[in-house]
Order: C-alpha cells, then sequence, then structure tokens
C-alpha cells in the first residue's frame, strides 16, 4: 500500500468549538488512521497567514456571536488565499459560524451584520426569539447518502449561485425553515449546520472528505481500502 499523508488546516480552532465541533477533527483522523494515512493538524487562527498550498483539507467550526465578530475581522486578511483554495477545489468541511463566515454576511441575534468572506454565494439573517433546535435528518440524492445529526442555530441560510444543498430535510428545520435545505456543497466545500459533531455519527462522510483530500494531491487512482461505517442513527 501507499503512503499517503493529509494536512489539515484547524481554521481558529482555539476560538470555534461550538458543541463539541472539534470531534470531526478527530474522526477525520481517526478515519485517515484506519485507513493507513498519516494525518498532521495545523491550528490556522488570528493574526496567521492561510497558505493554500499547505493543507489538503480546512475544518471550520462554530462558535458564538462575541469570537465570530473577532473572527470576522481577522479572516478579511485571510480571504483572498482562502477564496483561491476554494476555487481550486480544496476540501473543507465547515460548521454553523465557519459555514456562515464563508458566505457573503450573517445578521446576529442583535440584529448586528456580520460579514463573511464571500467565497461563497449564501448569506445569513437571524431570528427574533427562536432557534432551530434538535434532532435533523437530511438525505443527499446525489450520493444516496443519509445524514444524521442535531441542529442549534438562530441563523438562517439562504444559497446562492453555484451552490448545492448537502441534503434535502427529512426530519428537523435545516438551513432556514422554509426550503428543505440543509448544509451546502459548493466545490469542494462542505458546509452544514449539524452539530454532534456531524462525522461521528457519519463516518461515510469523513471518509468521502478524506478520499477527495487525498484524490486532490495524489490523483484518483488512490491505493486505499474502504472503512467506513453505516451511519449512527
Amino acid at each position: 500500500m501507499a503512503n499517503y499523508e493529509l494536512r489539515i488546516a484547524h481554521l481558529y480552532g482555539n476560538l470555534m468549538n461550538t458543541y463539541g465541533d472539534n470531534g470531526n477533527l478527530l474522526m477525520l483522523q481517526y478515519i485517515a488512521k484506519k485507513m493507513g494515512v498519516t494525518s498532521h493538524t495545523e491550528i490556522v487562527s488570528i493574526h496567521e497567514p492561510f497558505e493554500a498550498e499547505k493543507y489538503d483539507l480546512v475544518f471550520f467550526g462554530g462558535g458564538q456571536d462575541f469570537e465570530q465578530m473577532i473572527i470576522s475581522k481577522d479572516i478579511q486578511e485571510k480571504k483572498e488565499s482562502l477564496t483561491h483554495y476554494i476555487e481550486n477545489d480544496g476540501v473543507v468541511l465547515a460548521i454553523c459560524g465557519g459555514y456562515q463566515l464563508l458566505g457573503h454576511y450573517y445578521m446576529d441575534a442583535n440584529g448586528e451584520k456580520i460579514q463573511g468572506i464571500g467565497a461563497l454565494d449564501h448569506y445569513t439573517l437571524s431570528q427574533e426569539n427562536n432557534r432551530f433546535i434538535g434532532d435533523i435528518v437530511i438525505h443527499n440524492e446525489e450520493f444516496n447518502e443519509t445524514y444524521y445529526g442535531f441542529e442549534n442555530h438562530n441563523g438562517r441560510t439562504f444559497l446562492g449561485e453555484g451552490e448545492r444543498p448537502l441534503g434535502k430535510i427529512v426530519k428537523g428545520q435545516g438551513n432556514n425553515g422554509e426550503d428543505q435545505s440543509e448544509g451546502v456543497i459548493y466545490r469542494n466545500v462542505y458546509g452544514s449546520y449539524f452539530h454532534g459533531p456531524i462525522l461521528a455519527r457519519n463516518e461515510h462522510l469523513a471518509e468521502r472528505l478524506v478520499r477527495l483530500a487525498l484524490e486532490k494531491r495524489y490523483g484518483k487512482e488512490l491505493d486505499l481500502p474502504t472503512v467506513a461505517a453505516a451511519p449512527i442513527k
């Protein structure tokens, strides 16, 4: 078997870890290990450049409004390099606040407009005295995969040009409670409101992300075993 390496950037990993989102990193590392792949993770945070060529996969978790306001200012300095990474099919998993900040903007609970980087063409509005909270199930028809998780968010996200949902709602509220969509796929960017963390209950999605990242680096003829178990309902 070939020797492969997976280089992961944890974007603002010291600030964005709501509801145990860092567990997604553990799952990515676990899947890589099961495949026989060596993984390395590095936090890229405030006042640090994002060097797109150094990474095969980026994880961007969720956070509270205070942290997101700080990050929304700093991430503008990374906008060009992150957009370049995304447009060159770099693999990204973005959860909740990370998902929102890759879009144009989101409105926080106080009605303040928090700027994203506009790398993806979605925007997020807030709700007054309401949150989407509870178990959620979605189905992705493209892959014929079902994903299980838990949502807890005030934001209502509306997808834009070139974006398609991660899945269609089977149970829950999803992006906005209106159009039956949850999350986003754009090129090799996967965004979602699933906490839990999402990859702990959907090992097949974790394997999909790892394979995408390795194919981008090494080409599609990978000598790797299939390792994902059935999703945890």
